[in-house]
């Protein structure tokens, strides 16, 4: 077991937030605004799969079939996102984290397109979400720039977005916002909040995490642990005996291209596409630039040029292929950028959220936020207002279906043999890393 070094003078703060994505981010934000001090732990925050997201807070285009036990997490934390995002940006002015409430236009581009739209808004409509058909005319209208080409299009008033990065730097930003011998300044900590090393592992003291050790040997020291490295989380020392947190890397190449000034704005909102069955997405950005993406592969590249997330040749003509098939004057734009990363997910693509309960019971001082795969950012407001509801201990059963060890057949089983997740009181015994 990890236990707590004495070589080195340890960091204390109430919450030790390890991972700075999006959702580290979120749940660091609003436990520093519950009156928490939090530590963030990551040798470079918001540089894996946030730096290359799009977005889009799409609770009504991102439902896909056999995932309907997400939606109402989705409508959730998009109802959320207005006053999490008025709460990060405060009263500073002119900062902005692009988030935008647009509605998104969904365009099919020839007839099998149109019917596979169409049979996806029947099951949009069937579960009580808005969509509505925009005549053609109208939507070119609205959008000039469309090929006059498309063979339909759909009003989705619930599609939103923000722009990841802006976001992230705000985020940022704000946990910096504090003065020394102010409650939430850890001493010791960058800015008195950001460790920015490496977590090898969870500490445990009496059966409980206390914290994260250091690749360097530094001690973090805190009542309540969170777990939010994305896939690094399965790999961290010390996870409770018999969890399993089944994540794997779900690969995406993203363009970012500029809009000449003759022709901007390109598009006025996120225009979400389907090309011969194949989904693509052009995002606009408040700094005259787009993004364009959708490719989805479950296996990486070589990464023998020396990058740890290599970009597809082939994922690169796609996104740009099928852009020009909705928008032609996507062929004029300069490319400024294309990016891959490796985003979590799980067998089921829903997020594992939540604490871990063993043979005996909870365990205390952890919190599982991983695998949020496509919905991370969507997603950031209820994983915080989730975590924070389990700090406070008024934790919402409607949230019980993402729980982190719900792939352990070790402690699905010994909780089968209980009364069920909340019975019980006591801890499980952790690995033992001596």
């Amino acid at each position: 077991m990890d236990e707590v070094n004495t070589q080195h003078e340890p960091l204390r703060a109430d919450v030790a937030v390890i991972g700075g994505g999006v959702i580290g981010l979120g749940i660091a934000w609003e436990a520093r605004r519950s009156g928490r001090s939090v530590v963030l732990i990551d040798p470079a925050p918001a540089s894996g799969a946030t730096f290359a997201a799009a977005g889009m807070l799409a609770p009504v285009s991102e439902l896909h079939y056999q995932e309907e036990d997400l939606l109402e997490l989705m409508l959730e934390s998009s109802a959320l996102w207005p006053d999490f995002e008025r709460n990060v940006t405060g009263s500073r002015a002119g900062l902005s984290t692009g988030y935008r409430t647009t509605p998104t236009l969904a365009v099919g581009a020839d007839a099998a397109d149109r019917r596979a739209l169409a049979d996806l808004r029947d099951v949009q409509l069937a579960n009580g979400l808005v969509v509505e058909s925009v005549p053609l005319r109208e939507a070119r209208e609205r959008e000039p720039l469309l090929s006059p080409q498309i063979s339909c299009a759909y009003d989705i008033p619930g599609d939103h977005q923000v722009d990841p990065r802006r976001l992230s730097a705000a985020i940022l930003g704000a946990l910096a916002d504090h003065q020394p011998g102010d409650s939430s300044w850890i001493p010791g900590a960058e800015d008195g909040f950001a460790v920015q090393e490496t977590a090898a592992g969870l500490l445990w003291e009496d059966g409980r995490v206390v914290g994260a050790v250091m690749d360097s040997g530094i001690n973090v020291l805190a009542t309540e642990t969170v777990v939010a490295n994305g896939l690094n989380a399965a790999r961290l020392d010390g996870l409770p005996d018999g969890l399993s947190l089944a994540l794997r890397p779900v690969y995406g190449d993203i363009l970012r291209l500029r809009v000449p000034e003759q022709l901007q704005p390109l598009v006025t909102a996120t225009v979400r596409g389907m090309v011969r069955g194949v989904p693509v997405y052009i995002v606009p950005r408040d700094d005259g630039t787009v993004v364009i993406g959708a490719t989805q592969r479950e296996g990486g590249l070589s990464a023998s040029g020396g990058s740890a997330n290599p970009v597809s040749a082939g994922g690169v003509y796609q996104l740009l292929r099928d852009a020009q098939v909705l928008v032609p004057a996507v062929a004029e734009l300069e490319l400024l950028e294309a990016t891959a990363r490796a985003r979590p997910g799980t067998p089921d693509n829903a997020p594992l959220l939540g604490r871990v309960e063993g043979r005996e019971g909870t365990v205390p001082g952890l919190i599982v936020a991983s695998g949020f795969f496509r919905h991370g950012v969507l997603l950031t407001p209820a994983a915080a207002k989730i975590c924070l509801g389990l700090m406070d201990g008024t934790a919402d059963p409607r949230w019980n279906k993402f729980r982190p060890d719900r792939f352990s057949r070790q402690l699905s089983a010994a909780r089968a043999s209980t009364d069920g997740p909340s019975a019980g009181t006591s801890n499980p015994l952790p690995k033992d890393h001596a």
